[in-house]
């Protein structure tokens, strides 16, 4: 489940991540996941700063980024925090990443080429996992320059990778480095030629094949016009982005309507499910998904 560190609808106030996060467990979910922007049309809270938040206040549930725009940041500075995290939530840590790209003023902002976030995430997902075992690292490439001692502590073990997007790029990133691929805005069919095409690049480098994940927006309302007025006016709060554009991959309505969507996702080959309730109540929502979850279960 994704919690809430985005204002879509502009409360004015911080989103409730530690509420959320708190709940989530309660409610036997597997994941807290948080999202990741420096810019967008939304007011967000800092990922890395929420999901240590996160951290804090659970003890069994795994917290994980979908998805940190690695590019963006400063890779060894980044190795540090999310070593910090695991340290407060040790063998918990669920690390995705991507190139983003939807909002050129991020990248201004933070003084990186927009036109090379592929290479440079590339570049830093060969340097990151020696970070991240604590080994000291010296790496001049074209995009990235790394002197650094051994970062201590250090994880006892690498987190899982998973990474996102949309883009062949992605797929092909997913299957060269990722334990899984994440997804977003792809009906069943696609998913599972994606599925098919994630095995075969994975076996061309001698990898098992990545899983597949999916972000699915979410509003479970037996009243399904509410629910789809929510969920508009989250994507235009958010993207500036219109309800039509991605209606046919957003579960909305009653619970057994969004049941039945995420069964055929499972049916494509789909694993996993990061589920982005979008309402101005987000932790209204916990309970109705959590018996969704039951009747995805019992099909």
């Amino acid at each position: 489940m994704v919690a809430p560190t985005f204002d879509p609808f502009g409360a004015g106030e911080p989103p409730p991540v530690v509420a959320a996060a708190k709940r989530l467990e309660a409610l036997g979910f597997d994941v807290v996941w948080v999202g990741d922007h420096l810019v967008c049309p939304a007011p967000v809270l800092d990922s890395l700063c929420s999901l240590a938040a996160v951290a804090a206040v659970t003890s069994r549930v795994q917290v994980g980024l979908s998805v940190l725009q690695l590019g963006l940041r400063h890779l060894v500075w980044t190795a540090k925090q999310l070593a910090t995290i695991d340290a407060l939530a040790p063998g918990r840590l669920r690390l995705g990443v991507g190139v983003g790209g939807e909002f050129e003023e991020e990248f201004r902002a933070a003084g990186v080429a927009r036109e090379t976030r592929g290479s440079r995430l590339d570049e830093m997902l060969l340097v990151l996992p020696a970070l991240l075992r604590g080994e000291p690292v010296d790496h001049d490439g074209p995009h990235v320059k790394v002197h650094s001692p051994a970062l201590t502590p250090a994880p006892a073990t690498v987190p899982p990778l998973s990474v996102g997007g949309r883009s062949d790029a992605a797929l092909a990133r997913a299957a060269r480095f990722a334990d899984q691929w994440i997804g977003m805005w792809h009906g069943p069919d696609t998913v599972r030629a994606r599925r098919d095409r994630l095995a075969q690049l994975a076996a061309e480098h001698g990898r098992p094949a990545p899983r597949v994940a999916m972000v699915v927006l979410a509003n479970v309302n037996d009243d399904t016009e509410l629910a789809g007025q929510e969920v508009a006016a989250a994507l235009d709060g958010q993207y500036r982005l219109p309800f039509r554009a991605v209606e046919r991959w957003t579960a909305y309505g009653p619970a057994e309507r969004v049941a039945k969507m995420l069964v055929e996702y499972c049916d494509a080959g789909v694993s996993e499910f990061l589920l982005l309730p979008e309402t101005p109540d987000p932790l209204s929502q916990y309970e109705r998904l959590a018996a969704v979850r039951e009747l995805v279960g019992r099909a």
